[in-house]
């Protein structure tokens, strides 16, 4: 069953849609700094993924195809019949299932720091276990500490410091659901049925999912193109804010 998950829609109405998916542990606020750019020439269309922020969560582990359905059931909301899909770690897991799934629904697709098989299914199922008996206050400061470069974040303590909060946000029993669909993740034999035209963006230091996961997406999905940023961990869209939105852009067609 959908979760009615919440969205907040910015830029021209007439414009082309631009959906924005986050990364476990994170809020549509994510995305604060390529929303700007974005909204002079998309229709941005950026929600809290089920069990984060201000969305629903429902009780019992996620798929990611229950992912999916949630993002179907927004885009049918707001009337919208094909979306460019842009998603960062669990959120670029939607979008690789959304765009083989329904690929009449995806026009171009972006995956940032993300995985076709993220692996290691008892430590995600361990990690949810610890969300659900201790909270996510006990996973915050080793999850964000994968976040960022060690310099980078030494430069921008307020901004660590906001998204660490965010983790401790997130409610328990979202964050252990949606942990269960990247354990249970495996994405590998659909890449190749994925026709939207796609980029993948890799964190050269990225601990979380190393570019060795981006680089399989682009192998498997042809004609995609891979961008690889340094320094840059898992949030790479926060440590190079600027150089995403540029790949951004040119990738969704906005340059002028």
């Amino acid at each position: 069953m959908p979760v009615d998950v919440h969205a907040q829609v910015e830029g021209p109405e007439d414009a082309p849609v631009v959906l924005l998916s986050n990364s476990l542990g994170t809020t549509l606020e994510m995305w604060d700094p390529q929303v700007p750019a974005l909204a002079e020439r998309f229709r941005v269309v950026r929600y809290d993924t089920r069990g984060h922020g201000r969305s629903p969560s429902p009780a019992g582990d996620s798929t990611v195809d229950d992912l999916v359905d949630d993002v179907l059931a927004l885009l049918d909301r707001l009337h919208v019949a094909r979306a460019h899909v842009v998603g960062l770690s669990i959120g670029g897991m939607t979008g690789l299932r959304l765009a083989a799934r329904e690929p009449e629904r995806v026009d171009r697709l972006a995956v940032l720091c993300t995985s076709a098989h993220p692996g290691n299914p008892g430590a995600w199922t361990e990690r949810a276990a610890t969300a659900r008996r201790e909270g996510t206050a006990s996973l915050a400061d080793a999850v964000v500490g994968r976040w960022f470069t060690p310099g980078w974040a030494a430069e921008h303590p307020d901004v660590v410091a906001r998204m660490r909060q965010g983790i401790v946000d997130c409610d328990d029993e979202g964050y252990a659901s949606c942990c269960a669909a990247v354990g249970a993740l495996d994405l590998r034999d659909q890449l190749g049925s994925i026709t939207a035209p796609t980029l993948v963006v890799s964190g050269a230091d990225d601990p979380a999912l190393p570019p060795e996961h981006q680089e399989a997406i682009a192998a498997g999905i042809r004609g995609a193109a891979l961008l690889t940023l340094s320094p840059a961990a898992h949030i790479a869209n926060v440590e190079q804010a600027e150089h995403v939105t540029a790949a951004l852009l040119a990738h969704l067609g906005g340059t002028r």
